[in-house]
């Protein structure tokens, strides 16, 4: 088996990080979305009574990840790294934003002025991590009872 050093950071080669070329990487995030007129088009979708932004990315919508947080699962879950531990067991992959869509999501108001990174979700992929964390907060009530 051969072994590639790869730099997160830069891209480049380093002693690092070991990657199998034979394997998927090992220490690597996920290249953002293609920075196209297409998939950088935001549209205001409604999920559950309540307006979040959504871009289509390869024929899929795709729906911000933070902002459902903050509108559906903060109060159900302890933290947005909880719901990224959740999406690991499910074997959810969000899709990374590229550096436009990060600008239109924080112009919209959709994510913090000063986070520079985001992912989305696909709405299939939402419901499913909405049931798990509010069939979570079921059993955490039965248990306190």
């Amino acid at each position: 088996m051969n072994i590639i050093f790869v730099s997160l950071a830069h891209g480049g080669t380093s002693a690092r990080s070991p990657v199998s070329s034979s394997a998927k990487p090992v220490y690597a995030t996920a290249s953002p979305v293609e920075s196209t007129p297409q998939n950088n088009e935001c549209k205001l979708v409604e999920v559950k009574g309540a307006k979040l932004a959504s871009f289509t990315v390869k024929d899929t919508e795709l729906i911000c990840l933070p902002q459902a947080f903050d509108v559906f699962l903060k109060h159900l879950v302890g933290g947005l790294h909880t719901v990224y531990t959740k999406l690991k067991r499910l074997d959810i992959t969000p899709v990374v934003c590229n550096v436009e869509q990060v600008r239109v999501l924080r112009g919209l108001g959709a994510i913090q002025p000063g986070v520079n990174r985001c992912k989305l979700i696909s709405r299939q992929d939402f419901e499913t991590l909405y049931n798990d964390c509010t069939n979570a907060s079921i059993r955490t009530e039965e248990m306190i009872k």
